[in-house]
């Protein structure tokens, strides 16, 4: 378990937790205090430092490795807080027509009419503490508490793009439709996140919002490129099935956290490099995800393939021909041949490839030599399911070019696949969570010691599992920060929430426990009905005090 240690100071960091073994979560006294070191942490970055979430009252700091992670965190609680500077504060009005649903509940949950809630939310300036939830989705502090307003009982399903929304102490505007619980006020034409501007938020932590009162919503047009709508690939793969799902994925793309934007890419990354290792490329470059099985491509030219994840039959299928000499005449089916998993093999132009069903695991990789060349949305041609940012799911017809991210002029040997989960339990290595302390030894050992089931609302964001509901040991809700991939979540109904590679940045429940990296790819080929146990393991961080001088 993580021992959490205090500083005799209320200028410093207050305590460290570890959140797994690649983070740490800062405790500071406030918004002032966070917002403080978060300036600090962006203007001197920390040896190995990755990324840095603010939150409403932590810091989270991603390190590159185990080791840096430990040594953040303790020169963490070295730092002395200093009030940032305001050079970089830019302010940004927002025009909002008030019309929301919700703004006669507002007026009377704050004791003001109509008017005086639209007054007191044009009448001050906001500042943006920090980002989070989605991509352009800006927490907001104001200059006064006179509009705090709780969340609703009932999350609406959905939340228009464009609601202007309260929450507790903060004001925001949804970027995009989404879930939600706010209390909507309005709503604006901004588009507060567009992956066409050189800075994709609209608004950014640290920059100061004047909503202005409208009476008609505005909407800025994007422009649509013809030149991508007629481009026709030359060379590459041509989907046509992509089974359940298929996606575009690389290894993701890293250090937007500050802006909402979570890391995505590959579930089980060994298997995405392995398959671009055996046909050559970099081990960044961009493949297939495909979720049990059912993929069918036809190669565009001659393509060499590599295919891994889960094991199953690939069945390769050559372009029909006519046979004007046969006793029938026609049209004649083409050979059928298997080939091998994780063995490069050619898919000559015409040829289909069809992946089957996986016998065990639930996730396969495919890697075609030269990578799919899919654009670049902030480094990486990721797919995220939960923003929607990257490239959209696979679907027929489609057509996937070739790139040029070879860094071998051969292909590698056929290599030797791990197990997969078959029918069995997984057995998943937890590190304590920076908040299990919200939880008795029962409700742990209730953690490690039954089975959990993968429900079918499982997906990238997060695997959803079924057992026995753990209870807190403590009433109230946690205000939202910072959290990562092997998050176990522990919602108000007790059963647990694993977040994956698309997961949100900042979280409101508590974490019980965080995998270990090395075991979520794993975790990512435990199929739908598939039975995980996890095992702490002691490898989180023993943060010590640093003596006064």
């Amino acid at each position: 378990m993580d021992t959490v240690m205090e500083t005799a100071t209320t200028k410093k960091v207050r305590s460290v937790r570890p959140v797994g073994t690649r983070a740490v979560l800062a405790e500071l006294d406030g918004l002032p205090d966070v917002l403080a070191l978060q300036a600090m942490l962006n203007k001197s970055p920390l040896p190995g430092q990755v990324d840095v979430l603010a939150a409403a009252e932590t810091v989270m700091v991603v390190g590159e490795s185990a080791s840096a992670t430990r040594a953040i965190g303790e020169r963490l609680l070295e730092l002395e807080l200093t009030t940032p500077e305001d050079t970089d504060s830019r302010l940004v009005v927002i025009e909002t027509v008030y019309d929301g649903e919700d703004l006669a509940d507002v007026a009377e949950l704050t004791g003001l009419s109509v008017d005086g809630v639209i007054a007191s939310h044009t009448g001050q300036i906001w500042t943006v503490a920090f980002a989070g939830f989605a991509p352009g989705f800006g927490y907001m502090v104001g200059e006064n508490q006179s509009l705090t307003v709780p969340r609703r009982a009932s999350p609406r399903t959905a939340v228009p793009a464009g609601s202007v929304a309260l929450g507790g102490q903060y004001s925001a505007v949804y970027p995009r439709r989404s879930p939600g619980g706010w209390q909507l006020i309005g709503r604006t034409g901004a588009r507060m996140w567009d992956l066409d501007r050189a800075q994709p938020a609209l608004v950014r932590p640290g920059d100061r919002v004047q909503y202005c009162a409208v009476r008609e919503v505005v909407t800025a047009s994007s422009l649509d490129s013809e030149s991508d709508a007629e481009h026709h690939a030359a060379a590459g793969l041509r989907i046509l099935s992509p089974g359940a799902q298929s996606l575009i994925e690389d290894l993701g793309r890293r250090g937007y956290g500050p802006l909402g934007v979570s890391a995505a890419g590959a579930l089980d990354r060994a298997s995405l490099r392995r398959a671009n290792r055996l046909v050559g490329n970099a081990s960044t470059s961009a493949g297939i995800e495909s979720v049990g099985g059912g993929l069918t491509v036809e190669a565009v030219g001659d393509q060499v393939i590599a295919v891994t994840g889960a094991p199953t039959t690939l069945t390769v299928q050559s372009p029909s021909w006519v046979d004007s000499d046969g006793p029938d005449g026609g049209e004649q089916p083409g050979a059928t041949r298997s080939v091998p998993m994780a063995t490069p093999f050619a898919l000559l132009d015409g040829e289909v490839l069809t992946l089957g069903a996986p016998g065990t695991g639930f996730r396969n990789y495919v890697a075609l030599r030269g990578g799919v060349d899919a654009p670049l949305v902030l480094g990486s041609r990721s797919a995220d399911t939960m923003s929607g940012i990257g490239p959209a799911p696979l679907v027929p017809r489609q057509i996937l070019q070739v790139g040029t991210e070879t860094v071998s002029t051969a292909v590698g040997s056929p290599e030797l696949q791990p197990e997969f989960p078959g029918q069995g339990v997984t057995v998943l290595d937890v590190v304590a969570g920076p908040r299990a302390d919200w939880f008795d030894q029962a409700a742990l050992e209730s953690l490690t010691g039954q089975e959990w089931v993968v429900t079918p609302q499982s997906n990238r964001v997060g695997m959803r599992l079924d057992g026995t509901p753990l209870e807190r040991n403590r009433e109230g809700e946690l205000p939202s920060e910072g959290t990562m991939a092997g998050a176990l979540q522990i919602p108000p109904a007790g059963l647990p929430v694993l977040f994956l590679a698309d997961h949100p940045i900042t979280g409101g429940y508590p974490v019980i426990g965080v995998v270990r990296d090395e075991h979520l790819d794993l975790a990512a080929q435990v199929p739908i009905g598939g039975r995980i146990r996890f095992r702490f393991v002691p490898d989180s961080p023993d943060f010590t005090p640093i003596p006064e001088k």
